[in-house]
């Protein structure tokens, strides 16, 4: 099993950035694949983007590629989602997820299903 906590969000101005930590114990981080999830009030929990095992491969949602980038550092236990150029519609909890039943991307990476682990939460509020 592992235990996942994200942290990094705030209050941030349009136009601005932020990067998102999620720390992990319990079993080794290598062997999982990592994804980052968004959920804003009254919607569903929508991909963001997903890094496999050694941190080689990803994948994102095409709205968000080119302002996000997700990375792994496994030695720290940790994968980060740096977000630039922040706008409103980005205002949502944030959310790391983990799963050890695939360690590289599948066409399957972007659904909530394909996870067994997920974190509390880290609320990113995007200012106009």
């Amino acid at each position: 099993q592992v235990q996942l906590v994200e942290s990094g969000g705030g209050l941030v101005q349009a136009g601005g950035s932020l990067r998102l930590s999620c720390a992990a114990s319990g079993r080794a981080f290598s062997n999982y694949a990592v994804a980052w999830f968004r959920q804003a009030p009254g919607k569903e929990r929508d991909f963001v983007a997903a890094i496999n095992w050694s941190g080689d491969d990803t994948y994102y949602a095409t709205s968000k590629k080119g302002r996000f980038t997700i990375s792994r550092d496994n030695a720290k236990n940790t994968v980060y989602l740096q977000m630039n150029s922040l706008n409103p519609g980005d205002t949502a909890v944030y959310y790391c997820a983990a799963t050890g039943r695939a360690l590289n991307i599948t066409p399957y990476s972007n659904t909530n299903d394909h996870y067994d682990y997920w974190g509390q939460g880290t609320q990113v509020t995007v200012s106009s």
